[in-house]
C-alpha cells in the first residue's frame, strides 16, 4: 500500500481514502470521484448562503448527495471488494436510484404537501426505497449498530401506525430522514466540518503537535502528555475523536511505545485524549451543533459552558500519564530532538482562522463564521505561496530526529484537497444524521418516548442522582455501538426529558447525556 501511495501523483491522491472503509481511485475515476466531492461541499454553502427554495427541498437534496456519494465510496462489504477504481454495478444503481428517491421528494414538494397522508402507491413505494437505501448507506459509512437500533424503531413504528402513515412521517416530512439532526447539519455542521479540512490543511496541526512537543515532550512521560495537549489543541479544529486519532495519534503512539509505555495503554492515551475533541470549543462534535436546535440556546452560549468539563476532561487524564510515567520510570525525550519554541511559535499566524472564527461566532451568525475563517485560511496561503520561499517543496517530517516541521501545500491544491476531504467527513456525519432522524421521529410519533420517561422515573423513585446514574449507563452502552451524533439524538429525545421532569436544569440535561 505504501508503494502504492507513493506512485500516485499528489492530485490522485486526494480521493484516496482516510482510512479502511473507503474505496480506492486513481486517474479519471479519481478525478470524477473528486469533482463530485467539491461540488458537494460546494452545494453546502449555496444552501446555507443562497438556495432560494424550501427546507424540505435543500435537506433532500443534501441527503440525496450523501447516501448517492456514500454508495460510490463504500463498498457493500471490505471482505468482498478489493479492487482499486472498482464500483460494481449494483452499486452505481444503487447510487442513482438514491438520487432518483430524493430528487422525486424534491421536485413534487409542492404537491406531496397538499397531498398529505393520502399518498399514491408509487409514492408510497418511493418512501419506502428511500429509506432502506439510506439504512444500507448509514451501514456501511457508521456501522451495523445504529441501523438496527433504527430499524427495531421503524418495526415498532409499524405496530403502532399504517404503513402509508410511518412512510409519510419518515420521508415526506421534516421529522424523519430529514428531520430536526439533519436541519442542524445542513445549517450549521457541514459548514464547520469543511472548516475543519481547511484548516487542516493550512499546517494548523502540525503547528499544535509541534507546540506540544516544544513545551512537554522532554518531561516525565513526555510523548503520552504530548499526545493529550496535542489532542486538546487539535480538538479545538475538528471536533472529531476520529480525525483527532489520526492525525495527532500516527505521530504520538509510535513516540509513546518508543518512550517506554505498553502498545494498549499507548492507544488508550491518544483514543481518550482525541475523544475529548469532541467537547472542546470553539470547534466541538457535531451533537454540540444539533444542541443548539434542541435547547435554542446560541453556540456560544453551548461553547463557553463546554470549557470547563473539556479542560477537566484532559486534565484528568495528564494526571493519569503522569503517574503512569512515574510508576514506570519513564522519560521525555532529549531537547535536542525536539523542535524549539522559538522556532514553533513564528508559525503563531496559523491560528488566525480559529481566533477569527471564536470572534464571529460570538458577534455574527454562525454560518458567517464559519465562511469567513475559511477565507481566512485561504488568505494565508495564498500569502504564504506569494512571500514564503519554499523552493517548491513540501517542508516535511524529519523522521530521525522527530522535528515536526509545518507541512505546506499550495493554494490551489489546499482549496480542492478541503473541499473533498471536508465532504467526505460531512458525508459519514451526515447519514448518522439523516438515520438518527428516523429513531427521533418514531420516539415522537408513537409516544414511546413518554412511557420511557414514565419507566425511569419508577425505577429511580423520584431521586435525581439514580435517575442520572442509569442515564450515564444508557448512555455508555449504546456509545458502544452508535456514532456520537446518533447517540446524542437519542439520548436528547429520550433520557434528557427525563432528566428535566425530575428537575435538572435543561442545558445541564443535554450536557450532561452529551
Amino acid at each position: 500500500m505504501a508503494d502504492k501511495k507513493k506512485n500516485l501523483s499528489k492530485g490522485e491522491q486526494i480521493v484516496e481514502h482516510e482510512n479502511s472503509k473507503t474505496r480506492t481511485f486513481t486517474g479519471t475515476k479519481n478525478t470524477i470521484m473528486t469533482c463530485i466531492l467539491v461540488f458537494f461541499s460546494l452545494l453546502c454553502i449555496y444552501i446555507v448562503f443562497l438556495s432560494p427554495f424550501d427546507t424540505r427541498i435543500n435537506r433532500s437534496a443534501f441527503v440525496g448527495m450523501i447516501v448517492f456519494i456514500i454508495y460510490l465510496l463504500y463498498p457493500i462489504s471490505q471482505k468482498i471488494e478489493k479492487k482499486v477504481n472498482y464500483i460494481p454495478f449494483y452499486d452505481l444503481i444503487l447510487a442513482f436510484l438514491s438520487l432518483f428517491c430524493y430528487g422525486y421528494f424534491a421536485f413534487n414538494c409542492r404537491t406531496i404537501i397538499d397531498v398529505g397522508l393520502m399518498l399514491t402507491p408509487f409514492m408510497i413505494g418511493v418512501g419506502i426505497v428511500g429509506i432502506i437505501l439510506t439504512l444500507e448507506a448509514c451501514r456501511r459509512a457508521t456501522g451495523l449498530p445504529i441501523v438496527i437500533v433504527a430499524t427495531l424503531f421503524i418495526i415498532y413504528g409499524l405496530m403502532n401506525n399504517s404503513l402509508k402513515r410511518v412512510v409519510y412521517d419518515l420521508f415526506y416530512t421534516t421529522e424523519g430522514v430529514i428531520g430536526t439532526p439533519v436541519r442542524a447539519c445542513t445549517n450549521f455542521i457541514s459548514l464547520f466540518v469543511i472548516f475543519g479540512a481547511f484548516l487542516e490543511r493550512t499546517g494548523i496541526s502540525d503547528f499544535f503537535i509541534n507546540f506540544a512537543n516544544s513545551i512537554a515532550g522532554h518531561t516525565v512521560g513526555g510523548p503520552a502528555k504530548v499526545a493529550v495537549i496535542s489532542s486538546a489543541l487539535c480538538g479545538m479544529v475538528s471536533g472529531s475523536s476520529v480525525g483527532n486519532t489520526v492525525t495527532t495519534g500516527a505521530i504520538t503512539i509510535p513516540l509513546m511505545k518508543k518512550n517506554g509505555y505498553k502498545p494498549e495503554f499507548a492507544g488508550a492515551v491518544e483514543a481518550a485524549a482525541s475523544t475529548g475533541g469532541q467537547i472542546m470549543p470553539p470547534i466541538m462534535g457535531a451533537a454540540a451543533f444539533l444542541m443548539i436546535e434542541y435547547t435554542n440556546h446560541e453556540y456560544s452560549f453551548i461553547a463557553l459552558r463546554a470549557c470547563l468539563p473539556a479542560l477537566l476532561y484532559f486534565a484528568g487524564i495528564f494526571i493519569s500519564v503522569h503517574l503512569e510515567a512515574k510508576k514506570l520510570g519513564l522519560k521525555g525525550i532529549p531537547k535536542s530532538e525536539l523542535p524549539k519554541f522559538s522556532d514553533v511559535i513564528k508559525s503563531w499566524y496559523l491560528v488566525m482562522p480559529l481566533v477569527i472564527l471564536t470572534y464571529l461566532i460570538i458577534k455574527s451568525t454562525m454560518a458567517m463564521a464559519a465562511i469567513v475563517a475559511i477565507l481566512v485560511a485561504v488568505g494565508l496561503s495564498i500569502v504564504r505561496d506569494m512571500f514564503l520561499d519554499y523552493n517548491g517543496k513540501h517542508i516535511i517530517e524529519d523522521k530521525k530526529k522527530h522535528k515536526l516541521l509545518i507541512i505546506t501545500k499550495t493554494t490551489p491544491t489546499l482549496i480542492i484537497e478541503s473541499l473533498a476531504a471536508g465532504a467526505k467527513s460531512v458525508v459519514a456525519v451526515g447519514i448518522a444524521c439523516s438515520v438518527a432522524g428516523i429513531i427521533a421521529c418514531i420516539i415522537t410519533t408513537t409516544g414511546i418516548g413518554t412511557e420511557l420517561v414514565s419507566g425511569i422515573v419508577s425505577l429511580s423513585h423520584g431521586y435525581i442522582l439514580i435517575g442520572m446514574f442509569l442515564t450515564m449507563i444508557t448512555c455508555i452502552i449504546l456509545g458502544m455501538g452508535v456514532p456520537t451524533t446518533a447517540n446524542y439524538v437519542i439520548m436528547a429525545t429520550t433520557c434528557a426529558p427525563i432528566l428535566i421532569n425530575m428537575g435538572m436544569n435543561e442545558f445541564a440535561a443535554h450536557m450532561f447525556v452529551f
